[in-house]
Parts: C-alpha cells; structure tokens; sequence
C-alpha cells in the first residue's frame, strides 16, 4: 500500500508540475500566436485563412486529419507556386489560429464553413482544390455538390471513400493525447512537436518556434475528435455519389508516415477509384504521407504542367 500511495503521489506530482509549466510556456508564447492570415468569422466563430500570391488561377489547400499548423505546413508547397497563382490555406475549426468548437462534423457541415470562410474572404471560385489526407473527402463532396466552383483537383496524398473502410480509428488514443495536451504533458516530449513541416527546413526559425507553440494548443482538439467520429460516415457518404467528374492529378506517397496501410494497399485505393474519372492521373512518390514536406519541388513543377 506504501508503495502504491508513493506511486500515487509520484504521478500526482508530475502532472501538477507538468500543467503549471504548460500554462507558464503557454503565457510566454501568446506572441508567437498572433495569426498569420485573416480571421472570418464563420458561424459566430473565428477561422483563420491565408492568402498569398495573384494569378488566374486560384489553389485552396486543405489540411488533413491532425494537421495542427495548416499555414505553416503547407508553406514548402505554396511558396513555390505563389508567384504565379494564388493561394489560399483554410484552417478548419480546432485547426492552426481558427476556434476550437465542438459541434457536428458532418461533411456537409465542413464543407459550408469552407465555402464561406473563403467568400468572406473574397476569394472567389472556381478553385484547384489541393487536398491532403482527410480533405480529399471534402474535396470529392465539394466537385460533387458544386461542380462549378472547382476546376480541379490536386490531391496531395488524399483520401478517396474506399480507405475508411478499412482503416482503424482509434478515437481513445485520440483523447489521450488531447489530455496529454491539456495537462501540458507533450512538453515533456519535444520530439513530438517536431513535424515533417518543421524536419523539412524551409521554414525559418521564427515559424519553427510559431509552429512548435501552435502544435502545443491544437493537438487533438475536440474539434478533430468530433471529425474523426464523422469520418467514416462522411466517407459513405462521399461514396453514394460516385466519382466527381472534374481533372484530377493525385500525388501518392508510399503509405509510410503512420497511414496504417501496406505501400501495394494504399497505392491501389487512389489508382482504382480514379479508373471510374475522365480526367484523371497519377503520380506515385518514394516518400511518407506528408508529401509536400518531401517533395515539394517535384510536386510544384508537375502543378504547373497540370494546369498549363
């Protein structure tokens, strides 16, 4: 019993300790999060969206599952492709600078708060929509339900119907890291803040630490726990309304960086769902899930023949 109350107090100790520096670190780095973009507010809450860049053509970038900097993880990208186009990063709520809500996360629902997040900000379709991971549902639901607002679709790595009806989604894991966030525990573990973005280094070392100090706030939020629960039901949906028949290029990685799927397995998803599309190719890349952190340079040059 001694030991197990010495135990007991150990871990008491730790997590008190632990929540107290988290909310001292946190007050130091109010600073690094003033947002980077413009706040909208979309349905009595605030959503962040950054534009860069003129052109004819404009690219909406859209996070996958988690992604807790959008702005920041999408830059290696973008900032190649901002001289001639422009751009646009939405961060959905419980993402990067936007509120954190807790509310439906139907398909329907995302896809409305997107819409209006970039009418609000004047940015006006048709889109290239440039999905990654999770958004590629949206994406698919967006060309099917407002054709004429999208012009086509990059997909950088995304996620087409067919994935969710095998992947694990594993929502405790899900809740333990959101209050291993809340209790500031994450701190204790800086590897963890150390993203494909931040390894990839083309940011400098201010939007490192802005990185970093965002990562600190929204790891799994709410937000992207009500997204999660929703996601398999959003797929089916997506699904019932068959292949959007817009231009698409699809960007595959090789299924390493924490997918859950076998390369042959998370390769042939994307190719067969395709195969049903007009207009549809792909390129297959040697590199993890995140994509445009790896190949970015390769991937803005095949953007830019795409579109031409």
């Amino acid at each position: 019993m001694k030991i197990i109350l010495i135990i007991f107090a150990a871990i008491v100790l730790f997590v008190t300790v632990s929540f107290v520096r988290h909310k001292v670190c946190s007050s130091k780095e109010i600073d690094l999060l003033t947002p980077l973009g413009e706040l909208v507010e979309v349905n009595g809450h605030n959503m962040s969206v950054y534009t860069e860049g003129t052109g004819d053509k404009t690219f909406v970038f859209m996070s996958g599952s988690g992604t807790c900097s959008p702005i920041l993880d999408f830059k290696s990208l973008y900032s190649l492709l901002s001289n001639e186009y422009k751009i646009a990063v939405v961060e959905k709520f419980g993402y990067g600078f936007s509120d954190v809500v807790d509310k439906n996360r139907d398909i329907d629902t995302i896809l409305s708060e997107t819409r209006m997040a970039l009418d609000k900000s004047g940015i006006e379709p048709p889109y290239v929509l440039c999905p990654h991971s999770m958004s590629g549902l949206e994406a698919l639901y967006w060309a099917q339900k407002y054709p004429e607002e999208v012009e086509a679709i990059v997909g950088l790595d995304m996620a087409v119907p067919d994935y969710y009806d095998e992947m694990n989604i594993n929502i405790p894991i899900m809740r333990l890291g959101q209050y291993c966030a809340g209790l500031g525990i994450t701190r204790c573990l800086p590897s963890l803040a150390e993203s494909d973005a931040i390894k990839s280094v083309t940011l400098s070392e201010k939007e490192k630490e802005i990185y970093r100090a965002i990562f600190y706030q929204r790891t799994a939020t709410v937000t992207m726990i009500d997204e999660a629960k929703a996601v398999k039901k959003n797929a089916g949906v997506v699904k019932e309304n068959g292949v959007p028949q817009v231009p698409m290029l699809l960007f595959i990685s090789d299924g390493s960086g924490g997918t859950g799927f076998t390369k042959e397995k998370w390769r042939g998803i994307p190719k067969e769902y395709i195969l049903n599309c007009n207009n549809a190719s792909y390129i297959e890349l040697d590199c993890p899930h995140y994509i445009h952190d790896y190949e970015y340079q390769r991937i803005s040059k095949e953007i830019r023949s795409f579109i031409r």
